[in-house]
């Protein structure tokens, strides 16, 4: 039995932060990170190295690995609390922020002070947007890039590699507790690790690990929503006068047919679009690097509709997930069609997308989103992608291409208390894996806070 104090699992943003809150704060706890993913070095999509199509790599690099799933998309931290989880509703809003900002010093420190933090706030945008019956959220944002981004991790793990054990590779099996309050994990490798704490940070890829465990736990869960839309992508003139203000502008609109909210989510000026696998599921997103030589002529976002649903029906990630699943079974991954197609009904086919003007930086097959998503999903994104014209002409051109699908899945939020420790005592749930936080910024400064709350408990042991 390999005997440990404190064991992490998952080195996504939030299990990364504590290790290096942890190495900083110099505890003599004796610490372990187990993710299913590989180190940051080996952290390659096979689409990058030439393949056409996802190979659906088990696990996915794009979604699992040193740094998690924002490693390779985008390096995008908003310093808010008007969205990306709700941090603050259990540590205090100005606590919560304090902790951001915490997380941004530290990102330039370790090599990020070059790139630009912008702001929304008394932002022209903000009125001209209420104009038009469309919300921009305020927030603070730094975009490191995918590629400052890789290096940032990686000097934070230089950082740590001496002070905390990490172990990559490694799926945990079953998580069981004893007589005196410690815990056994059991691995797919079949080790055995003990500890007295267990932090669970496994961020969404882990959502339906992590419900397992805490029914196996009896520690309740409140149903959480998905998220489902599309990934736009037009050429970056058209959004140019925002993304040069703002970088990043979050805005929310509610659809006259139906009073559902849409909203814009990840917008990567010069960027390009990319698959990700999610427990075998491809869907779609998007990223941007920092170096102008590696940047597109294009800039992509994702249209996303909540959904939230009531009794008898609980398992929210699986509607979304067999939304994804008919994408895949039409297209074999991620579908394509153009703006125009849509709206007059008809299929994007080969031939069309040889005449659009608008260049795809992902190969995805070109078919018919109505066939996938729910005519209401559908309605609203059409909706707003009009609404979004008013503001950026363009937006609603004809060869404006839309992905499919793109849904975010989230965790059912893990009842944690302040301390964002669950009714077991010694188990903690953070991060985008705890259903708490929906952000790069907030789950990083979870893992900070759970960090300082270990840090001090071995200290004063």
């Amino acid at each position: 039995m390999n005997n440990y104090d404190i064991i992490i699992v998952g080195a996504g943003a939030s299990g990364v932060f504590m290790s290096y809150e942890l190495a900083k704060l110099g505890t003599h706890a004796k610490v372990l990170v187990i993710d299913k993913g590989a180190p940051l070095e080996n952290r390659v999509c096979p689409i990058k190295l030439g393949s056409k199509v996802c190979v659906k790599c088990n696990p996915c690099h794009i979604m699992n690995g040193y740094g998690g799933a924002g490693t390779l998309s985008d390096g995008k931290y908003n310093i808010t609390t008007q969205f990306g989880g709700d941090l603050h509703a259990y540590v205090g809003t100005e606590e919560a922020l304090e902790l951001m900002e915490y997380v941004d010093h530290v990102l330039c420190s370790m090599g990020g002070a070059d790139a630009k933090l912008y702001s929304t706030a008394s932002s022209e945008l903000k009125t001209v947007a209420l104009r038009n019956n469309l919300h921009l959220l305020e927030a603070k944002v730094r975009h490191l890039g995918t590629d400052r981004n890789m290096k940032i991790l990686g000097e934070i793990f230089e950082f740590c590699k001496d002070r905390i054990e990490m172990k990559f590779f490694t799926t945990i099996a079953d998580v069981k507790v004893e007589d005196d309050g410690s815990f056994v994990i059991l691995t797919d490798k079949g080790e055995r690790y003990s500890c007295k704490d267990l932090v669970l940070a496994t961020g969404r890829s882990g959502s339906k690990w992590i419900g397992s465990i805490c029914d196996g736990m009896g520690i309740e869960q409140k149903r959480n929503r998905v998220d489902i839309g599309v990934r736009v992508e037009l050429p970056a003139e058209v959004f140019k006068h925002i993304t040069d203000d703002v970088y990043e502008s979050k805005i929310v609109y509610k659809t006259d047919k139906y009073n559902d909210m849409v909203r814009t989510f990840c917008m990567n000026p010069y960027g390009e679009v990319v698959a990700e696998n999610t427990n075998g599921i491809v869907t779609v997103n998007g990223h941007s690097y920092a170096d102008p030589a590696l940047r597109t002529e294009n800039t992509n976002f994702a249209l996303l509709v909540s959904n939230k649903f009531t009794e008898p029906f609980k398992d929210s990630n699986e509607y979304g997930e067999s939304i994804a699943k008919l994408s895949n079974m039409l297209g074999g991954g991620v579908l394509l069609q153009r703006f125009g197609d849509l709206v007059k009904g008809r299929r994007s086919s080969a031939r069309r997308m040889g005449k659009c003007f608008t260049r795809p930086t992902l190969q995805a097959t070109p078919g018919d989103l109505s066939l996938v998503i729910p005519k209401r999903q559908l309605d609203n994104i059409i909706e707003m992608i009009y609404a979004l014209d008013k503001i950026a002409p363009g937006t609603a051109n004809e060869d404006t291409l839309l992905y499919g699908v793109e849904v975010k899945f989230y965790n059912s939020k893990v009842q944690v208390d302040k301390n964002l420790q669950t009714k077991v005592k010694g188990l903690y749930a953070l991060g985008d894996g705890s259903g708490v936080t929906h952000s790069l910024s907030q789950a990083s400064a979870s893992g900070v806070y759970v960090g300082r709350i270990l840090a001090e408990k071995y200290r004063r042991e």
